[in-house]
């Protein structure tokens, strides 16, 4: 993926995240948790939905059992999120 593409998802995926936690996307790092943005469990779903519609991808999420996804769809940082989007975006796009 080039570097300019890996931008614009990791600024859509902030602007996502941002926009959730009520916050500037300037105020999300990379190495930030959900947590620690303050987006809680339903705060989650919502942001799984919204990366969904806004990538045109099916994010591969059990909101039921968060800790059985890790694997296949990292949630603990931004930074994570941001690698998964990527991963799937090329995988379902290609």
């Amino acid at each position: 993926m080039l570097p300019s593409a890996h931008r614009d998802i990791g600024a859509r995926v902030t602007a996502i995240l941002a926009e959730q936690a009520m916050l500037e996307p300037s105020d999300v790092e990379p190495q930030h948790s959900l947590a620690e943005i303050g987006i809680d469990s339903l705060g989650l779903v919502e942001s799984i939905f919204a990366i969904e519609e806004a990538f045109d991808i099916q994010v591969p999420f059990n909101a039921n059992d968060p800790a059985a996804s890790a694997e296949a769809f990292d949630i603990s940082t931004v930074a994570t999120i941001t690698a998964a989007v990527e991963s799937l975006v090329r995988q379902q796009h290609a």
